[in-house]
């Protein structure tokens, strides 16, 4: 059996009277990796903050080969060789990728001056070992989410960790990316690299991990050879029941024109982003926008929820000009909007859920009267919203920043639908969330369909797309190059029309 390099023995986690972590156990082997799989809100993301130094344990202790450790901050991690990349990316855009990767371990040159060369060129030959492809001239603002996750991981490796913890490193990752993330979660291992990650993708523990420990509740429930279980049992695992794999759609009324997008044309910093384009989403039907990421379809629900400027063409809902209107505009006009990007567009981390939960009507009644906030209906509308959309929190008042990503996801959902809007739009709307959770909004999204509304459904993950959509048009540099019928279509066939390839002519087109 391979050299042990961490343990952990009956670790248990308290906030208050709540046990986030209840007497749990794992090991981790010298060249393992090994994934940590749960719902949201079952405790890993806690776990795994006592192992990187983030948060101390209530009882339990951690060994790190072999010698029990006390680890007060993640100073004192980095120390053990522990490194950790967390969901949300602890980089500061402003700084060169270069300036980010050394910060705190800046190499000093003559006693007073950093050492940018010298640091330059150790990164250097640390990409080169570990095929990590960045620009350490480039500013963090300016790079791709994926090109994000490789200076995180550099920083890591730059700080010479043996033990690395990913925290949802594919929740916002393109399929291309997420491929080659597990190419260098190989490489680390064959290293002699540790890995621990923390994931909701079963296919992604089925290619890359060795051993998985499955979390509900707070509680171990068991942990498996990923080799010798099926994707299946360890989701039941998971959630404890038994998942459905497709959704019901009904017969509904797909006659009344909703959103009407006609030659739409989009920039940003200068560059053609949408190119005229046209699209057209009906009641009681939803249109999934399929596309590798960049090509557009950002700029494309940015333009219709007033985010971003129209440079020409229209955009009308339910036959009225809503071009380069703003936002409130376009919200009261009956438009619910599920944001990519949860953290920065989608929540106010520092209010309460209730808060959050109110963010589309707050200065309406009676969530407010006569200027003043209603506190009373705000937090009555949060208890129910949270416990309708099975939010996982201690209660209305706590700060949504502290809720799991999977549960933030859920706030921005609940919000949405519940405003009852004519329109959803839905941007990756299961980034980050546990299959269970999946399952719950992909029927929230269908149930909006059935119920005669509109639903622009856009999605990076191949089989969501498919799943949920009536129609599918795809995206390639910023165009509309088809439009596919999903049940016609599998994901390998979507996945090279993404790419570019010529995609043949449409059913409706065909008929005619």
């Amino acid at each position: 059996m391979a050299e042990t390099v961490v343990e952990m023995r009956h670790i248990t986690k308290k906030f208050g009277e709540f046990k986030a972590n209840d007497d749990i156990s794992l090991s981790l082997h010298k060249g393992e990796i090994l994934a940590l799989l749960g719902e949201n809100g079952a405790g890993k993301s806690t776990l795994m903050g006592m192992l990187s130094g983030l948060l101390e344990t209530t009882s339990g202790e951690i060994l790190i080969n072999g010698k029990e450790v006390k680890m007060k901050n993640p100073r004192e991690a980095k120390d053990y060789g522990i490194g950790m990349v967390h969901q949300h990316f602890m980089l500061i855009p402003a700084f060169t990728v270069l300036e980010n990767i050394i910060l705190g371990d800046e190499p000093i040159k003559k006693g007073v001056r950093i050492d940018y060369t010298g640091a330059a060129k150790r990164i250097k030959e640390l990409s080169e070992r570990y095929q990590l492809d960045i620009d350490i001239h480039a500013k963090v603002r300016d790079i791709s989410v994926g090109m994000q996750q490789r200076v995180e991981i550099m920083k890591a490796l730059y700080r010479e960790a043996n033990i690395f913890i990913f925290d949802e490193p594919t929740a916002a990752l393109t399929p291309q990316e997420i491929k080659q993330l597990m190419k260098i979660f190989g490489a680390l291992a064959k290293e002699g690299k540790s890995i621990i990650f923390i994931t909701h993708k079963l296919k992604e523990i089925k290619q890359a991990a060795d051993r998985c420990v499955v979390i509900r509740s707070g509680k171990v429930i068991d942990t498996v050879n990923v080799a010798d279980t099926r994707e299946e049992a360890m989701a039941e695992m998971m959630v404890g029941r038994k998942l459905r794999n497709s959704v019901e759609k009904q017969a509904v009324d797909q006659s009344k024109l909703v959103l009407d997008v006609s030659h739409l044309n989009v920039e940003k910093k200068g560059q053609a982003r949408v190119k005229n384009l046209s699209l057209q989403v009906h009641s009681g039907e939803i249109v999934g926008i399929a596309g590798i990421d960049g090509n557009g379809q950002s700029e494309l629900i940015e333009a219709i929820t007033g985010m971003q400027k129209i440079k020409s063409g229209t955009v009308q809902i339910k036959d009225k000009d809503y071009t380069n209107k703003a936002v409130r505009k376009i919200t009261e006009a009956g438009v619910g909007y599920i944001p990519e990007d949860r953290q920065t567009v989608g929540l106010q981390l520092p209010l309460t859920l209730a808060e959050n939960l109110s963010l589309k009507n707050y200065y309406q009644q009676p969530a407010n009267k006569y200027g003043v906030l209603n506190y009373q209906y705000i937090n009555e509308h949060g208890q129910k919203l949270i416990k309708d959309y099975d939010i996982r929190s201690r209660n209305e008042l706590e700060p949504v920043g502290s809720l799991s990503g999977g549960n933030q996801q859920k706030v921005v959902v609940a919000r949405e639908i519940a405003s009852d809007p004519d329109l959803l739009i839905a941007a990756n709307p299961t980034r980050g969330v546990d299959v269970g959770a999946i399952e719950y909004i992909h029927e929230m999204i269908n149930n909006e369909r059935n119920s005669g509304k509109a639903v622009l459904l856009v999605s990076f993950e191949l089989d969501e797309i498919l799943k949920l959509s009536d129609r599918i048009v795809v995206m390639h540099e910023g165009e509309i190059v088809g439009e596919i019928d999903p049940k016609d279509t599998s994901s390998q066939e979507l996945g090279l029309m993404m790419a570019g390839k010529k995609v043949q002519p449409n059913v409706q087109e065909a008929a005619q």
